[in-house]
This record gives structure tokens, sequence and C-alpha cells, in this order.
């Protein structure tokens, strides 16, 4: 299956390497990170191989070659056929997601991306690491938490109190299922919710802001139920 790795080694060094099916598609890469990175930093490690691409793969793999990966340091972008791997540190969670959005959006359904990126903030660490990938959950179509959600909000209620000092931001997110417009809306009021019971837990309400981007930073596709369950999310951010 067709591979390719971009690993940025150092201020001076991007190491392209991997196997691809031919050298249209070898030129093609190459190409495309010398655009972003600068000739002189990009190492050409590519070989052909007799590797089997998936369809269009070469379009899939410049549009995920994007300026956004710039913002990564000490990383690695690893695709291999349909999967892809992006890994380092990146300056805020924002950027995080963020990045992680713009490649759900480019791909098709058949992708997979396993984001490997960290923030390299401690505080921004420690509350990614309470969370750790569970989700908040509410009732369908409302702003009502779940019993199940509560456990992890007294966890993460435990954690954000020891950061003194730090603003966060809780952030609603949705699916694309619906009217973008009302599940806008329904993303703010789920944050709303957060910040009233993180409040009941002790928390300062002049150091939560909230804010609702309804469906348009997906972390997956819309095209699965696991997918979509993954969107539907509440996002915890460190400010200063």
């Amino acid at each position: 299956m067709a591979q390719t790795a971009a690993q940025v080694q150092g201020p001076n060094q991007v190491v392209v390497a991997g196997t691809v099916p031919d050298e249209a598609t070898r030129v093609a890469v190459i190409s495309r990170m010398r655009e972003l990175y600068g000739a002189d930093r990009v190492v050409d490690q590519l070989t052909l191989g007799s590797v089997v691409a998936p369809p269009q793969w070469n379009q899939y793999v410049s549009k995920l070659l994007s300026p956004s990966i710039k913002q990564v340091s000490h990383g690695q972008l690893s695709i291999q056929g349909n999967t892809v791997n992006i890994r380092g540190e990146v300056g805020n969670e924002a950027v995080r997601q963020q990045i992680a959005s713009d490649m759900a959006q480019s791909l098709n359904p058949t992708y997979t991306i396993r984001n490997g990126l960290r923030v390299a903030v401690q505080e921004q660490a420690v509350v990614d690491q309470t969370l750790a990938n569970r989700i908040v959950e509410f009732e369908p179509g409302s702003a009502v938490l779940r019993q199940t959600a509560l456990p992890i909000l007294d966890e993460m209620a435990a954690a954000m109190g020891k950061l003194k000092g730090r603003k966060f931001e809780v952030i609603g997110h949705t699916d694309a299922s619906g009217a973008r417009a009302a599940n806008v809306s329904l993303s703010l009021a789920r944050a709303q919710s957060v910040k009233a019971y993180l409040i009941g837990k002790g928390l300062p309400a002049e150091s939560m802001a909230i804010s609702g981007l309804g469906p348009d930073q997906p972390v997956a596709s819309n095209a699965t139920e696991e997918g979509r369950a993954r969107n539907r999310r509440i996002e915890f951010r460190v400010g200063s």
C-alpha cells in the first residue's frame, strides 16, 4: 500500500520518506513539500515500489500537505494508504483541533485520521489528560447533561481548580445532522450547561468563557454514527 511520511527533524531539515507507486507521485509530493518549507530544507527519501494507492490518493495527499502543518514542531505526518497519522507539538488546543478538522474535511469517509498532536503547554496537558478523550454526553437534542457526564465533569472541576489564576474556555461542538444555525445554538447551550455545573463545583464564573461552534470543527467523518458521536463533544481550552 502506498505510504509517505514527512518528519521535521530540526530547524533546517524536513525528511520525506516512504514508498510511492510511480515517479509522478514522488515528484508531486516533493514539489508540494518544497512549496511549503523551501527547497533547501526538504530531504527526499521517497522510493518507488510495487504498491497500490487508493483511488485519487495523489489529490488527497496534496490536500493534506496544507500550510497548517507548518504549525507543527517536532512532528511527523504519516500517510499509509487510507490511514493518516499526525504527531508533534502545537502552540495551543485551538490549533490542534483545527488541524485535525482541516484534515477530516479534506478527505473522504474512507480515510482515518489519528490525531497524535499535543499542546506544548503543561496546563493544557493536565486538562486534556483528565478528559482523556471521553465524551461529555447530553440528552438527545437538548442541553441537559446525562448522568454519565457528571463524574467526568467532577474530575474536570478538580483538575481545573488546581490551575490557579488560569482562564478557561468551554466550547460546544455538534455533528452535522440538522440545520447549522440550530446546531450552533445547541452547542452554545451545552457549553453553558457545563459551565453552570462547574460553577456549582466551586470554579469561579469569571474564570470561564463559553462558545458554541456547532458542526464547524469536526474531528471525524459525519458519514458514520461513530464519527458523529465523536464530533458531539465539549472541549476545554486553557487560556492565560
